[in-house]
């Protein structure tokens, strides 16, 4: 009897799912077929095709895949080569804490790699649930003066490290990062900052007095460690996450995920000083083969004369940085962009920073698993973000990890961050 398991079948959306088919003639090949409705119904879905072994079976930590979405042995390749039915189409988790993604596997007959999406009946099938709070993690919606967002808190008395966490343009509030921290152990805010409840729709200029509202809010909660917290920032959020890290003393680790080593578009302001932007050069823009817009050279060269006075002062900081760069990058020349910051900080004699630089990797470095997006739609605007399916998953794999380590490394004491 042909029989298809996974292991767990409920578990954290950041956590490896064991799968295997048994039960199959010796040398069967067979295809496995993932699938998933996000919340809005849009559909998502990933195939490999695979050859059972002398005994019948198809191990996903072992086996290699013939054909379909991905080739090669990756046990969890039915899950971060997921592609949507209709493109430009990011997968995100809105409602974090009430459900998990369902994500229904397949098994079927095939007598050839080149897969196919079939109508036929599965030979078995099954549901994995992944979820994006671990039981005990609470939220709480945040509404302190000015400040939007959503806070986790890990189950426990902690205290905990704290952790701010900021997006890029999209806007409004994104939390499946935020409780995904939370359920390792961070008390973790979602920072929304336009685009939300009554924030402004759109960014004109970025006050910092807002982000160390934020920090300050953060650190009094009781079960938050102190004496600083951390940033996870990605893009216009790491721009930001940067700026804090420059000018807010409370902020003494910022992981830094393909983001600039200046300001753009937005000025930033913090008591009463006006910092500008960077020019841009919209003839540097360039479009895909599917239309889509690249922004990756929108900003000319950091390290050009002219642009040199618009730099932040990183120098300035007193804590550590995690640089995360996918080469593949098409928003933002983010290789560049955290190299010109390290020599800033060499040259003032620091080595307060580490960089994880991923061949193949993207724009949009999410955690473990999650599928690439190449391009989705941001303001009416179809954008590139780039990336190639397997050396992405194996940088947000990688560098999921190394962000955890680096938050608990110095946010904690020794003593504890070591258990």
């Amino acid at each position: 009897m042909v029989q298809l398991t996974a292991t767990p079948t409920s578990a954290l959306v950041d956590e490896p799912i064991h799968i295997r088919a048994t039960g199959l003639h010796p040398s069967e090949m067979v295809t496995f077929v993932a699938s998933l409705q996000d919340e809005k119904g849009k559909m998502f879905h990933s195939q490999a095709c695979y050859r059972a072994n002398e005994v019948g079976e198809v191990d996903l930590e072992h086996a290699s895949s013939l054909g379909g979405d991905y080739v090669g042995v990756h046990p969890m390749g039915l899950f971060w080569s997921m592609k949507p039915e209709k493109i430009l189409t990011r997968l995100i988790k809105r409602d974090v804490m009430n459900s998990p993604f369902q994500v229904q596997l397949k098994l079927h007959s095939t007598d050839t790699p080149a897969v196919k999406l079939t109508n036929d009946i599965p030979r078995a099938s099954l549901t994995v649930e992944r979820w994006y709070v671990a039981p005990g993690v609470t939220r709480i919606r945040v509404q302190e003066g000015r400040i939007r967002g959503a806070l986790f808190l890990p189950p426990g008395a902690g205290p905990f490290p704290g952790v701010i966490d900021l997006f890029g343009g999209v806007g409004g509030l994104l939390e499946f990062r935020a409780s995904l921290l939370a359920s390792r152990g961070f008390v973790c805010l979602a920072l929304a900052y336009f685009d939300y409840e009554d924030l402004p729709s759109s960014l004109e200029n970025i006050e910092l007095e807002y982000f160390e509202d934020a920090a300050n809010f953060l650190l009094r909660h009781p079960k938050v460690l102190g004496p600083g917290i951390g940033v996870v920032s990605v893009c216009k959020g790491a721009e930001i996450g940067l700026s804090m890290a420059i000018h807010l003393k409370q902020v003494t680790a910022v992981v830094l995920i393909n983001g600039p080593n200046f300001i753009f578009q937005n000025p930033h302001v913090y008591r009463g000083q006006i910092f500008q932007s960077m020019p841009c050069n919209s003839q540097l823009l360039s479009t895909n083969a599917l239309g889509l817009i690249a922004f990756n050279h929108y900003f000319g060269d950091p390290r050009d004369e002219a642009n040199k006075s618009f730099l932040l002062p990183i120098e300035k900081a007193r804590g550590h940085f995690l640089f995360i760069v996918g080469e593949e990058d098409k928003n933002l020349n983010s290789k560049v962009f955290a190299q010109c910051a390290i020599d800033q900080l060499k040259r003032k004699g620091k080595n307060n920073w580490t960089l994880l630089s991923y061949p193949g990797a993207g724009h949009l470095i999410e955690p473990s698993y999650a599928p690439l997006c190449c391009g989705s739609w941001v303001s009416n605007m179809p954008m590139l973000w780039g990336g190639e399916v397997i050396p992405h998953a194996a940088a947000q794999e990688h560098s999921w990890k190394e962000i955890q380590k680096f938050l608990r490394k110095h946010l904690m004491p020794v003593s504890t961050s070591q258990l």
